[in-house]
């Protein structure tokens, strides 16, 4: 099992070994905090690390990734550990206002060397973050998602949202509101799903 998970990966030996600690954790906190539904918990390799490594690989180049609303940490946790590889010295922001779910992303990253800080406040709260990459999933819907890309991604920033078989609805409410490019990619893990690359956002 797990070897077949680490080549279908395509990340390297230590990467992987820190992303089996991570599942490691997520199960142990799960049923005190709920992280992830326990039926997802089942498929976490697929539902929840995967998912989130093809997110990573669709960044540009950058400094800052911010990912908002980060509950269990997908994708921003498994961000932050490809990157301990891929760019050492960049800066990931976790904004999660749930205090548990803060703390358990503070023990992710200690357990895991991931280089991040978690600001346990509410998105509209926390003061403009700047990112050069700016990522979140399952947290509310487009027009929403885009609210919070205007205040928090950088003029060049790019926005990496995953939405479900809904997308295109979702894409034509926000388009009535902002103005943006937009790339839909494909998921790997859900054929019905697409990853948002979104940049250039301004209020219509």
């Amino acid at each position: 099992m797990s070897e077949a998970v680490f080549g279908d990966l395509d990340v390297s030996r230590e990467t992987f070994e820190r992303l089996t600690t991570y599942v490691k954790l997520v199960k142990q906190w799960n049923p005190k905090i709920n992280l992830v539904s326990r039926k997802s918990l089942d498929d976490i390799w697929v539902r929840h690390i995967k998912d989130s490594v093809q997110v990573y690989r669709c960044a540009q180049p950058y400094a800052s990734w911010v990912d908002l609303g980060s509950g269990g940490g997908f994708p921003g946790m498994v961000c932050a550990i490809m990157a301990i590889e891929d760019a050492p010295d960049a800066q990931f922001t976790f904004v999660e206002s749930d205090q548990r779910k803060s703390a358990f992303l503070r023990n992710v990253a200690r357990e895991c060397g991931a280089k991040c800080r978690v600001i346990s406040k509410r998105i509209e709260a926390v003061e403009p973050l700047n990112a050069d990459v700016l990522s979140a999933r399952a947290l509310a819907d487009l027009s929403k998602l885009l609210s919070f890309c205007d205040r928090h991604l950088s003029s060049s920033g790019l926005a990496l949202l995953p939405k479900g078989e809904r997308w295109k609805k979702e894409l034509e409410d926000a388009q009535r509101e902002w103005n943006f490019d937009v790339d839909p990619i494909t998921s790997l893990t859900e054929p019905q799903a697409v990853i948002l690359k979104i940049k250039g956002v301004t209020r219509g």
